[in-house]
Protein backbone atom coordinates (compact mmCIF):
# COMPACT_ATOMS: atom_id res chain seq x y z
CA UNK A 1 0.00 0.00 0.00
CA UNK A 2 1.35 3.43 -1.13
CA UNK A 3 0.91 5.57 1.78
CA UNK A 4 0.57 9.77 0.77
CA UNK A 5 1.93 11.83 3.00
CA UNK A 6 -0.83 13.75 4.41
CA UNK A 7 -0.72 17.29 5.56
CA UNK A 8 -1.43 19.33 8.70
CA UNK A 9 -1.97 23.48 7.92
CA UNK A 10 0.97 23.50 6.02
CA UNK A 11 3.39 20.56 6.94
CA UNK A 12 3.55 17.18 5.65
CA UNK A 13 3.38 14.19 8.09
CA UNK A 14 5.03 10.98 6.86
CA UNK A 15 3.32 7.63 9.25
CA UNK A 16 5.37 5.04 9.93
CA UNK A 17 5.64 2.54 12.58
CA UNK A 18 9.37 2.03 12.91
CA UNK A 19 11.50 4.59 14.31
CA UNK A 20 11.26 8.31 14.95
CA UNK A 21 13.43 10.66 17.14
CA UNK A 22 13.31 13.92 18.70
CA UNK A 23 16.39 16.12 20.21
CA UNK A 24 16.33 13.98 23.66
CA UNK A 25 14.83 10.85 22.62
CA UNK A 26 14.90 8.24 19.90
CA UNK A 27 11.88 5.70 19.85
CA UNK A 28 11.08 2.71 17.67
CA UNK A 29 8.71 0.36 17.56
CA UNK A 30 6.09 2.96 20.10
CA UNK A 31 9.17 1.78 22.38
CA UNK A 32 12.56 4.51 23.94
CA UNK A 33 15.28 3.09 22.10
CA UNK A 34 17.80 3.72 25.43
CA UNK A 35 15.79 2.70 27.87
CA UNK A 36 12.96 -0.02 26.73
CA UNK A 37 15.09 -2.07 24.10
CA UNK A 38 18.87 -1.35 24.84
CA UNK A 39 20.94 -4.40 26.90
CA UNK A 40 17.14 -5.84 26.89
CA UNK A 41 16.17 -7.42 24.02
CA UNK A 42 18.49 -9.25 21.57
CA UNK A 43 19.35 -8.48 17.74
CA UNK A 44 17.17 -10.88 16.60
CA UNK A 45 13.96 -10.10 18.53
CA UNK A 46 14.31 -6.45 17.18
CA UNK A 47 14.69 -7.23 13.51
CA UNK A 48 11.85 -10.27 13.78
CA UNK A 49 10.03 -7.24 15.38
CA UNK A 50 10.48 -4.75 12.75
CA UNK A 51 9.36 -6.76 10.15
CA UNK A 52 6.66 -8.47 11.62
CA UNK A 53 5.28 -5.60 13.79
CA UNK A 54 4.74 -7.63 17.00
CA UNK A 55 7.61 -9.33 19.10
CA UNK A 56 8.35 -12.76 18.91
CA UNK A 57 7.07 -15.50 21.12
CA UNK A 58 10.45 -17.39 22.55
CA UNK A 59 9.51 -20.19 20.45
CA UNK A 60 9.46 -18.29 17.26
CA UNK A 61 12.38 -16.62 18.58
CA UNK A 62 14.34 -19.34 19.52
CA UNK A 63 13.81 -20.25 15.97
CA UNK A 64 14.59 -17.37 14.04
CA UNK A 65 17.94 -16.99 15.84
CA UNK A 66 18.89 -20.44 15.14
CA UNK A 67 17.96 -19.56 10.98
CA UNK A 68 20.26 -16.93 11.04
CA UNK A 69 23.13 -18.96 12.72
CA UNK A 70 22.40 -21.54 9.81
CA UNK A 71 22.79 -19.43 7.46
CA UNK A 72 25.32 -17.26 8.33
CA UNK A 73 28.63 -18.89 6.94
CA UNK A 74 29.24 -21.32 4.50
CA UNK A 75 33.04 -21.04 3.63
CA UNK A 76 34.34 -20.12 0.44
CA UNK A 77 30.76 -19.20 -1.82
CA UNK A 78 30.49 -16.85 -4.42
CA UNK A 79 29.18 -14.37 -1.85
CA UNK A 80 32.48 -15.16 0.04
CA UNK A 81 34.62 -15.07 -3.03
CA UNK A 82 32.84 -11.91 -3.95
CA UNK A 83 33.41 -9.96 -0.89
CA UNK A 84 37.30 -10.58 -0.45
CA UNK A 85 37.77 -9.86 -4.19
CA UNK A 86 36.26 -6.33 -3.63
CA UNK A 87 37.58 -5.63 -0.76
CA UNK A 88 41.30 -6.42 -2.52
CA UNK A 89 40.06 -3.92 -4.84
CA UNK A 90 38.81 -0.93 -2.42
CA UNK A 91 40.01 -1.67 1.02
CA UNK A 92 39.03 1.53 1.40
CA UNK A 93 34.94 0.72 1.14
CA UNK A 94 33.96 -2.13 3.79
CA UNK A 95 30.59 -1.50 2.27
CA UNK A 96 31.41 -2.31 -0.42
CA UNK A 97 32.68 -5.48 -0.04
CA UNK A 98 29.69 -6.28 1.72
CA UNK A 99 27.41 -5.20 -0.59
CA UNK A 100 28.68 -7.34 -3.36
CA UNK A 101 28.65 -10.49 -1.50
CA UNK A 102 24.98 -9.43 -0.82
CA UNK A 103 24.30 -8.78 -4.30
CA UNK A 104 25.02 -12.48 -4.64
CA UNK A 105 22.16 -13.87 -2.88
CA UNK A 106 20.30 -15.30 -5.71
CA UNK A 107 18.17 -18.39 -6.84
CA UNK A 108 21.46 -20.73 -6.19
CA UNK A 109 22.37 -19.26 -2.79
CA UNK A 110 20.76 -17.56 -0.35
CA UNK A 111 17.20 -17.45 -2.45
CA UNK A 112 16.38 -21.12 -1.66
CA UNK A 113 15.19 -19.87 1.77
CA UNK A 114 12.39 -17.61 0.13
CA UNK A 115 11.55 -19.73 -3.16
CA UNK A 116 11.41 -22.92 -0.73
CA UNK A 117 8.94 -21.12 1.53
CA UNK A 118 6.95 -19.55 -1.10
CA UNK A 119 6.70 -22.78 -2.97
CA UNK A 120 5.48 -24.43 0.40
CA UNK A 121 3.03 -21.35 1.27
CA UNK A 122 1.71 -21.64 -2.26
CA UNK A 123 1.15 -25.54 -2.04
CA UNK A 124 -0.72 -25.30 1.39
CA UNK A 125 -2.81 -22.28 -0.39
CA UNK A 126 -3.99 -24.37 -2.65
CA UNK A 127 -5.67 -26.75 -0.64
CA UNK A 128 -7.61 -23.82 1.18
CA UNK A 129 -6.72 -24.33 4.97
CA UNK A 130 -7.55 -28.15 4.20
CA UNK A 131 -4.71 -29.49 6.00
CA UNK A 132 -3.42 -33.63 6.54
CA UNK A 133 -4.32 -35.21 9.79
CA UNK A 134 -1.30 -37.59 8.91
CA UNK A 135 1.89 -38.30 7.74
CA UNK A 136 -0.07 -40.66 4.56
CA UNK A 137 -2.03 -37.17 3.86
CA UNK A 138 0.77 -35.20 4.18
CA UNK A 139 3.14 -37.65 1.82
CA UNK A 140 0.03 -37.32 -0.75
CA UNK A 141 0.37 -33.34 -0.70
CA UNK A 142 3.96 -33.50 -1.15
CA UNK A 143 4.28 -35.84 -4.26
CA UNK A 144 1.11 -33.92 -6.17
CA UNK A 145 3.34 -31.18 -5.40
CA UNK A 146 6.82 -32.76 -6.20
CA UNK A 147 4.70 -33.81 -9.62
CA UNK A 148 3.05 -30.72 -10.06
CA UNK A 149 6.76 -28.20 -10.05
CA UNK A 150 8.33 -31.22 -12.22
CA UNK A 151 5.82 -30.90 -15.03
CA UNK A 152 5.95 -27.04 -15.25
CA UNK A 153 9.51 -28.46 -16.04
CA UNK A 154 10.97 -26.51 -12.24
CA UNK A 155 13.16 -27.85 -9.60
CA UNK A 156 11.49 -28.32 -6.45
CA UNK A 157 13.13 -25.66 -3.97
CA UNK A 158 14.68 -27.03 -1.05
CA UNK A 159 15.05 -29.85 -2.74
CA UNK A 160 18.79 -31.37 -3.09
CA UNK A 161 22.14 -30.42 -2.00
CA UNK A 162 25.43 -30.43 -4.20
CA UNK A 163 27.80 -31.47 -1.50
CA UNK A 164 25.63 -32.78 1.33
CA UNK A 165 24.11 -35.69 -0.19
CA UNK A 166 23.17 -37.90 2.25
CA UNK A 167 21.71 -35.54 4.32
CA UNK A 168 22.05 -31.61 5.47
CA UNK A 169 23.55 -31.43 9.50
CA UNK A 170 21.13 -28.58 9.87
CA UNK A 171 18.14 -29.75 8.91
CA UNK A 172 17.14 -32.56 11.42
CA UNK A 173 18.38 -29.93 13.88
CA UNK A 174 16.33 -27.37 12.71
CA UNK A 175 13.64 -29.06 12.38
CA UNK A 176 14.05 -30.38 16.55
CA UNK A 177 14.06 -27.22 17.90
CA UNK A 178 11.05 -25.97 15.75
CA UNK A 179 9.46 -29.00 17.47
CA UNK A 180 10.52 -28.38 21.20
CA UNK A 181 9.33 -24.94 21.11
CA UNK A 182 5.97 -26.25 19.47
CA UNK A 183 6.33 -24.20 16.52
CA UNK A 184 6.80 -27.40 13.90
CA UNK A 185 3.88 -26.23 11.35
CA UNK A 186 2.53 -27.04 8.28
CA UNK A 187 5.19 -25.65 6.30
CA UNK A 188 7.80 -28.06 7.83
CA UNK A 189 5.77 -31.16 7.77
CA UNK A 190 4.87 -30.55 3.80
CA UNK A 191 8.60 -30.06 3.83
CA UNK A 192 9.35 -33.01 5.78
CA UNK A 193 7.04 -34.68 3.43
CA UNK A 194 8.63 -33.67 0.23
CA UNK A 195 11.74 -35.08 1.73
CA UNK A 196 10.44 -38.56 2.66
CA UNK A 197 8.19 -38.79 -1.31
CA UNK A 198 11.18 -37.42 -3.17
CA UNK A 199 12.15 -40.59 -4.35
CA UNK A 200 9.22 -41.73 -5.46
CA UNK A 201 8.36 -38.81 -7.11
CA UNK A 202 11.76 -38.88 -8.81
CA UNK A 203 13.25 -42.18 -8.86
CA UNK A 204 15.83 -41.06 -6.66
CA UNK A 205 16.24 -39.70 -2.80
CA UNK A 206 17.38 -36.17 -2.13
CA UNK A 207 18.31 -34.56 0.85
CA UNK A 208 16.31 -31.33 2.13
CA UNK A 209 18.68 -28.78 2.49
CA UNK A 210 19.38 -26.12 4.60
CA UNK A 211 18.29 -23.04 3.01
CA UNK A 212 15.06 -24.53 2.22
CA UNK A 213 14.16 -26.30 5.52
CA UNK A 214 15.02 -22.40 7.17
CA UNK A 215 12.46 -21.09 4.74
CA UNK A 216 9.67 -23.30 6.17
CA UNK A 217 10.77 -22.83 9.87
CA UNK A 218 10.92 -19.13 9.39
CA UNK A 219 7.42 -19.10 7.30
CA UNK A 220 6.18 -21.49 10.16
CA UNK A 221 7.33 -18.63 12.92
CA UNK A 222 4.75 -16.38 11.51
CA UNK A 223 7.27 -14.08 8.87
CA UNK A 224 6.15 -13.32 5.30
CA UNK A 225 7.15 -15.52 2.57
CA UNK A 226 8.05 -12.52 0.29
CA UNK A 227 10.58 -11.54 2.74
CA UNK A 228 12.10 -14.88 3.49
CA UNK A 229 15.41 -13.83 1.47
CA UNK A 230 16.26 -10.40 3.68
CA UNK A 231 16.28 -12.63 6.56
CA UNK A 232 19.19 -15.50 4.22
CA UNK A 233 20.94 -11.64 3.56
CA UNK A 234 20.64 -10.42 7.38
CA UNK A 235 22.39 -13.80 8.15
CA UNK A 236 24.74 -13.66 5.51
CA UNK A 237 26.24 -9.78 6.48
CA UNK A 238 27.30 -11.33 9.68
CA UNK A 239 29.12 -14.15 8.08
CA UNK A 240 30.39 -11.35 5.06
CA UNK A 241 32.11 -9.45 8.36
CA UNK A 242 33.70 -12.47 9.06
CA UNK A 243 35.13 -13.26 5.62
CA UNK A 244 36.11 -9.58 5.18
CA UNK A 245 37.78 -9.32 8.70
CA UNK A 246 39.70 -12.83 8.26
CA UNK A 247 40.88 -11.05 4.57
CA UNK A 248 42.76 -8.64 6.39
CA UNK A 249 44.53 -11.49 8.94
CA UNK A 250 44.91 -13.87 6.15
CA UNK A 251 44.63 -12.53 3.19
CA UNK A 252 43.59 -14.99 0.10
CA UNK A 253 41.95 -12.89 -2.53
CA UNK A 254 45.22 -11.72 -4.47
CA UNK A 255 45.85 -15.44 -4.80
CA UNK A 256 42.23 -15.98 -6.37
CA UNK A 257 42.70 -13.45 -8.49
CA UNK A 258 46.15 -14.48 -9.47
CA UNK A 259 45.35 -18.14 -9.90
CA UNK A 260 42.99 -17.16 -12.57
CA UNK A 261 44.24 -14.68 -14.00
CA UNK A 262 47.48 -16.51 -14.85
CA UNK A 263 45.66 -19.54 -16.16
CA UNK A 264 43.43 -17.22 -18.23
CA UNK A 265 43.40 -19.20 -22.00
CA UNK A 266 42.56 -16.81 -25.16
CA UNK A 267 40.01 -19.21 -27.34
CA UNK A 268 39.03 -17.50 -30.96
CA UNK A 269 35.65 -17.19 -30.71
CA UNK A 270 35.23 -18.83 -33.86
CA UNK A 271 36.29 -22.20 -32.47
CA UNK A 272 34.59 -22.56 -28.98
CA UNK A 273 31.24 -22.52 -30.25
Amino acid sequence: MTVTPEKTGTTPQFPTSLGTSTPTQINLLGQDLAQDLMGKISFGELAYWLVAMRRPTPGQLRVFESVLVALADHGFTPTAIAARLTYLSAPDSIQGAMAAGLLGGGSRFLGVTEDCGQFLAATLAAHDGDLPDDDAGWDAMALDAIRAQRAAGKFVPGLGHPNHKDGDPRTPVLIGIAEEEGVRGPHLRLFEAIGRMSETALGRRLPLNGAGVCGAALADAGLPTDLLRGFALLARAAGLLGQIAEEKRNPIANDVYMTVDRNAVYVDPDQSA
